[in-house]
């Protein structure tokens, strides 16, 4: 809540003025009632006499309580806000401060004080215009805008690389008036994708690969021979490598704020399902050869890849994500197309005879 500081010049010329208009009302007060009486002819003065006194005494106990009535004109009045919040989305952090009454109509008149847990961080003076931090505890980045202050507005921004979270103090002296007004900084998490995005991000690259090795085991068990062998090798080598990719891309994309490691797992998990195409590739190949439901599926994967790497380039330069549903739709199609590879595979291997090896002589 906003404090108030009253000055002891102020008070002293509200009394002078008060003292004045009660001296002015005695008067005038005399002065009507014996006019009034002269021209009625009324001889009898102590009845004017009560009523002057009586209607002096309300006065003077009325008089009594005006200097606390008008403290407020001695006084800035904030537009109160108990606390702000920033994200690791934030670039700057602005600490608000409104002052709702200020009459000033020159910046020389303002003087505006911003601390941080008591220690001065902040300095503006008006009457030679210059900013300073006095504060050796960081926050070199503050600053307000002068031009607002005659409309006041005296809120600090900062770079968020020097913002803590605490509570700050703006203190605003406008000539004889003065007041306080206090902020509580706080920091807030914000996850860079939801939690149902982080599960899907996470488990279509996984389900893809263990499809992969499935279609995998078909091409080992049903066409294995002396002619296949250094490509199923190779198939091998591929996918173990992918394998280890997207875990440690699951790993570090964990749930939670935007950050480096976060952007690194991303890409861990998107950009090597590229690889799972020229799997596939020569899956068909040693299988079967291609077919035009083959090229279909192969082209069907080749888009979700595209999906995929695009939502990715879009996310990775955002703080809060607003194309995850891309992403997430391209890894989709990636894992739907290794489905249908292997369920064509399987259908395929059932109608033919396992290939064996040539026996040697």
């Amino acid at each position: 809540m906003a404090s108030v500081k009253c000055l002891p010049t102020a008070q002293k010329l509200s009394r002078t003025t008060l003292a004045r208009s009660v001296k002015n009302t005695r008067l005038f007060i005399t002065k009507h009632i014996f006019r009034d009486t002269m021209k009625r002819q009324n001889t009898h003065v102590l009845q004017p006499a009560s009523l002057i006194s009586q209607k002096l005494e309300l006065l003077t106990r009325r008089t009594s309580e005006m200097p606390d009535k008008l403290q407020g004109s001695a006084q800035l009045i904030f537009n109160v806000i108990k606390s702000v919040e920033y994200t690791v989305c934030n670039k700057t952090v602005i600490i608000p401060c409104f002052v709702t009454n200020v009459k000033a109509t020159n910046i020389s008149d303002m003087f505006v004080k911003w601390k941080f847990k008591g220690k001065d961080i902040f300095i503006y003076d008006g009457q030679n215009q210059n900013q300073m931090s006095p504060s050796s505890e960081g926050f070199k980045s503050t600053e307000i805008t002068p031009s607002e202050l005659l409309k006041g507005v005296a809120s600090l921004k900062m770079d968020k690389s020097d913002a803590r979270v605490g509570n700050y103090t703006c203190e605003v002296t406008e000539l004889s008036r003065e007041g306080e007004t206090i902020i509580e900084l706080k920091y807030r998490v914000v996850s860079w994708f939801s939690p149902k995005e982080n599960i899907l991000i996470v488990i279509f690259p996984i389900l893809a690969i263990l499809l992969s090795w499935g279609q995998f085991g078909i091409v080992t068990l049903k066409y294995k021979s002396s002619d296949t062998k250094k490509k199923i090798i190779f198939i091998f080598v591929v996918g173990l490598v992918l394998t280890i990719d997207v875990i440690v891309g699951a790993i570090l994309f964990v749930p939670g704020e935007f950050s480096t490691k976060n952007a690194c797992g991303l890409g861990l998990l998107v950009i090597p399902t590229a690889a799972l195409i020229l799997l596939q590739y020569c899956v068909f190949m040693i299988s079967f050869r291609m077919t035009a439901f083959t090229i279909a599926i192969l082209i069907l994967q080749g888009l979700g890849f595209v999906l995929a790497v695009d939502g990715l380039s879009l996310c990775i330069t955002e703080c809060t994500p607003v194309h995850g549903p891309l992403l997430i739709s391209g890894l989709g199609i990636i894992a739907l197309a290794e489905l249908l590879g292997l369920i064509y595979m399987k259908l395929a291997a059932s109608n033919q005879t396992t290939i064996q090896p040539p026996r040697s002589n």
